[in-house]
């Protein structure tokens, strides 16, 4: 069940709502005048969900390279990277 607080509890109730976002990895949502307004996570989940997001970017582009044709085989790759760095692969 999502935890829902007025905006009034930013300031009288920091600590508690700080111990809650980063004891749970649960987002508090805060109302101002009974309407949505913020979303308050701890540093540790977002960084979380913001990796995600990164990931989810990434991975939509190699898709799209794919779609397109935009791809190396694997042999391609690790020639050039054993050009690029000077090693042999294993």
């Amino acid at each position: 069940m999502p935890n829902i607080r007025p905006s009034s509890d930013l300031r009288n109730h920091y600590n508690e709502i700080s111990e809650f976002c980063n004891t749970y990895q649960e987002p508090v949502f805060i109302t101002k005048n009974g309407t949505g307004d913020l979303v308050v996570l701890s540093n540790a989940e977002y960084e979380r969900l913001a990796g995600l997001e990164d990931l989810r970017q990434k991975l939509m582009q190699g898709l799209e390279a794919s779609r397109a044709g935009r791809t190396r085989n694997a042999e391609e790759v690790f020639a050039h990277l054993e050009r690029k760095f000077g090693f042999d692969a294993i």
